[in-house]
């Protein structure tokens, strides 16, 4: 059996609070917001209650909603989205001053339902600031000297 102390530091009523302005953030936001139009927003509130509270060990209570990857299939998500759905939970757990091991729980089972979410790849971060710049144009070795622009 799961130990119920991550559950119990946070505590139902809290978990219910972080979730909701989690999903008032979510459908407002101007990146992902529209893809929740028309979605009950209390039935994912309950479900993704319902999936954090049973990962964190609260007694009693278990996932009802679908597998993830059968209420996703309909759509079409692409990296980014779920990186930036993945933002906006680390800065709500922020915002609520959750305790770090619990923020790290979930974000770790968050990242852990990605390929049953999305297949997309493509968008996954890279810092490459390190390599520096890139140009589409190269720097003319006289930064005073004008660039010709047009025909010859």
């Amino acid at each position: 059996m799961k130990s119920s102390a991550l559950f119990d530091q946070i505590g139902a009523a809290e978990l219910r609070a972080v979730i909701g302005d989690f999903y008032a953030r979510v459908f407002g936001d101007v990146m992902i917001g529209f893809m929740f139009r028309g979605v009950d927003r209390q039935h994912l509130i309950d479900r993704e209650f319902e999936l954090t509270a049973a990962l964190l060990g609260a007694p009693g209570v278990s996932y009802t909603g679908r597998p993830m990857r059968v209420a996703h299939a309909r759509h079409t998500i692409f990296g980014g989205q779920f990186e930036r759905r993945l933002q906006i939970l680390r800065e709500t757990l922020r915002d609520h001053d959750v305790d770090t091991a619990i923020q790290q729980a979930w974000i770790d089972h968050q990242l852990a339902l990605r390929d049953q979410i999305t297949r997309d790849r493509g968008s996954d971060c890279d810092d490459s600031r390190a390599a520096g710049p890139r140009l589409a144009v190269v720097p003319p070795d006289d930064p005073d000297r004008p660039i010709k622009l047009g025909r010859k």
